[in-house]
């Protein structure tokens, strides 16, 4: 498992056989892979991997919504609302949204 992935598991409380759904309102499908908001790059780099920027997304949603710049507070906004849902502390500066 990678480490985002295994990140996102823990601070969400799942465990690798639950169903983890995507976080896009009302969507209710299997997400698919956890998905960085506010993408890493080519590099790799691990400096974007903290749980403000991952949430479980399912692969219609990451199609449509991914890494695109102008669905970015939307996608943001999802995960505060999935956090906020599963009880998870999280650091809202840490989420620049307009959604708020």
């Amino acid at each position: 498992m990678r480490y985002h992935t295994k990140l996102y598991y823990t601070k969400m409380g799942y465990d690798e056989s639950d169903f983890v759904p995507c976080e896009v309102i009302g969507c209710g499908m299997r997400g698919s892979w956890v998905h960085h908001i506010d993408c890493r790059g080519m590099g790799g780099s691990k400096t974007k991997d903290f749980i403000e920027n991952l949430m479980a997304i399912c692969a219609h949603h990451d199609e449509k919504y991914g890494d695109k710049k102008q669905f970015m507070d939307f996608l943001r906004y999802c995960h505060i609302k999935a956090m906020q849902e599963r009880q998870v502390q999280f650091n809202p500066n840490l989420i620049q949204t307009d959604y708020l």
